[in-house]
């Protein structure tokens, strides 16, 4: 090679901090008021749509799952890399929500007709993930790496409690050990509250009291804006799971934030007894033998979602204050302008982001999202509290532009009564999204994070 052709190559290759901020450029642009359903990559479609005569400027994509679900997989990473970093190539993604659709397709289908194709298109996609999960929850051994990469991206809502109990480790994944380890769980929790809640108060000591008395204060003040959770049933539920809880760990006893973390299993667990919509529930339509079976599987399943993020309650919970920092570092190396702004007005991301990772954002999105939420919560495994780093790094991104116009008092405000009232699904899914492409694009490069 001679001296011209190495000159024209050095050119032609970009330095690494070159191409990762071209890299970024291309992420954010591309998922920059698009949709991207879970935790999918891009990966071109060679061959044309189901309805092969239209004529769509665009063009398309399909989803090929990540292999890897509690982290980012060689593959997943080649192919994010590989399709974000194309700049001759056209990226889209269709949303069956919001197709973009070119002019002349636009002019030669009617509105309705437009609709009803992207009813049945989403219609045919539930269709093929309840088979999915079907088929993974349906052999004598559940796969859990292939459960939790079904998950990821939403789980069937009548499928839930079963897939839930799966992923946190509380029902074996062998189906014959299934009903006996079941019934030994609950049978122990029953336990637990004969010994330790059903007693008067002379037997417990002045801690265990004045923990109680605060769980009771607390239970009436979880999800105030959903009338199911101000029935006294549910909150006594709540009050005995919380209080089995605490008396089972000593190490962080109750600590305010932890009742918001039973509500989602609460809701999830009851759904498999009672019929219709949260709003049309009542506990009193259950007996006993069942409130009794909701609670033990709340109690067993909060206690090992926190089994992997104990010191986020123990005493300073200095789990929470360290992913506060990594969130810092990490907003500060996407958005650096908006990072800059809050340092300039003087705000701590301790003043915001503290309720995010104690709550897991429970009271910052509308209720009905939070089980979905969860599903990829559940699916991240022992990574979910790195994971959150980036989820809530997204999360807060979402107004950027917004958070670099206001002051101080303005940040304050606007951040503890986030516009998220009229969020739908599609919102939710975009800030899941973005979240699985930084962490594909940061999680194994940790240099990038580094001041």
């Amino acid at each position: 090679m001679n001296k011209r052709q190495e000159d024209e190559r050095n050119i032609a290759t970009p330095t690494l901090d070159s191409r990762f901020n071209q890299t970024l450029r291309h992420v954010q642009g591309l998922i920059k008021g698009r949709s991207m359903p879970g935790k999918i990559l891009l990966s071109r479609w060679s061959d044309s749509p189901d309805n092969s005569n239209s004529k769509v400027s665009t063009p398309y994509y399909k989803r090929s799952f990540s292999l890897n679900d509690a982290g980012t997989s060689d593959h997943a990473s080649g192919a994010v890399e590989e399709e974000v970093q194309s700049t001759s190539k056209p990226i889209s993604i269709v949303n069956v929500s919001k197709l973009k659709m070119s002019t002349s397709f636009i002019e030669r289908e009617s509105p309705s007709e437009e609709a009803r194709k992207c009813t049945m298109s989403a219609r045919a996609m539930d269709s093929a993930r309840v088979m999915k999960f079907t088929k993974v929850l349906s052999g004598p051994v559940v796969i859990l790496d292939k459960l939790r990469e079904l998950a990821w991206s939403g789980v069937p809502e009548y499928m839930r409690p079963k897939v839930w109990r799966l992923l946190l480790g509380y029902e074996p994944p062998n189906s014959d050990r299934r009903e006996r380890v079941l019934r030994w769980k609950r049978l122990e929790y029953l336990d637990c509250i004969s010994h330790y809640y059903d007693i008067p108060d002379t037997e417990r000591s002045d801690d265990e009291i004045n923990m109680l008395r605060q769980i009771a204060v607390d239970c009436p003040r979880t999800v105030p804006d959903v009338p199911f959770f101000q029935q006294q049933q549910v909150q006594k539920s709540l009050e005995r799971i919380l209080y089995a809880w605490a008396i089972r760990h000593p190490a962080s006893g109750y600590v305010q934030g932890i009742n918001d973390l039973v509500t989602p299993f609460l809701v999830v667990f009851l759904s498999e007894y009672l019929q219709g919509g949260i709003d049309d529930w009542s506990m009193s339509d259950l007996s006993s033998d069942k409130i009794s079976n909701i609670e033990a599987d709340c109690y067993w399943c909060l206690s090992k979602l926190l089994d992997g993020m104990q010191d986020h309650y123990t005493f300073a919970q200095p789990g929470i204050q360290r992913l506060v920092f990594k969130l810092r570092e990490l907003v500060r190396r996407i958005n650096e302008p908006v990072s800059r702004h809050m340092d300039d007005q003087g705000l701590e991301f301790l003043q915001f982001a503290f309720r995010w990772f104690n709550c897991l954002l429970i009271r910052e999105i509308p209720f009905h999202l939070v089980t979905r939420l969860w599903d990829t919560y559940l699916a991240e495994g022992d990574a979910l509290p790195d994971f959150l780093v980036y989820i809530f790094a997204s999360f807060l991104l979402t107004w950027s532009d917004k958070l670099q116009k206001l002051d101080f008092q303005e940040l304050v405000m606007f951040l503890q009564h986030l516009p998220t009232q009229n969020w739908t699904h599609q919102e939710l899914e975009m800030v899941l999204s973005r979240a699985f492409m930084w962490h594909s694009m940061f999680n194994s490069s940790p240099s990038h994070l580094a001041s």
